[in-house]
């Protein structure tokens, strides 16, 4: 079997159960219960496991593969290296990630979220910060896009694609928890 994808930031598992559909060994991966049990529900032929990309739960070198779709819009400025960190310890020697983002200059904390009452903060980056965070992680940035938004979006996305291209675990020298 090949290695695995993990699809970090899951949510409902829409984009997991998607790769699985290509014939990848994937697997998602979510902070939230919630999300995990939504996903699991939806998708019950799909691996998902609940866990942080700060400190996850997977081997040194384990993935040949990381998609991240706007999940790291979570992530605090003070913790993104760490997680960058992480993406490229679990990813093997060539090993590609695939993150998308709305790009900005803010932090918003939103209390409503499609007419859901929620508390969760949204933290928006120029696409240059994010790829100079990649990089000092030791991940080699190959691609990156920026499209407009659609006629219901408000935002840029942001799409940038990067591998790593050393055997050492952890090149950029990022202190892990």
């Amino acid at each position: 079997m090949s290695r695995p994808v993990a699809d970090i930031g899951c949510g409902p598992g829409h984009i997991t159960s998607h790769l699985v559909g290509l014939g990848l060994n994937a697997m998602g991966i979510d902070l939230s219960e919630e999300m995990v049990g939504l996903a699991r529900q939806t998708y019950p032929a799909v691996e998902f496991r609940q866990g942080s990309m700060t400190a996850l739960e997977l081997s040194d070198a384990s993935l040949a593969a990381i998609v991240a779709f706007y999940s790291i819009i979570h992530i605090p400025d003070s913790h993104l290296p760490v997680v960058f960190a992480e993406f490229h310890r679990v990813l093997r020697p060539g090993g590609l990630l695939l993150l998308a983002f709305q790009a900005g200059d803010e932090d918003r904390h939103l209390e409503e979220w499609h007419g859901h009452p929620v508390d969760m903060h949204a933290y928006l980056r120029r696409p240059e910060r994010v790829v100079g965070s990649l990089e000092d992680a030791g991940l080699a940035v190959t691609l990156q896009m920026i499209r407009s938004p659609e006629p219901r979006e408000t935002l840029d996305r942001c799409y940038v694609m990067a591998r790593t291209d050393s055997d050492e675990p952890n090149p950029g020298g990022v202190a892990t928890p």
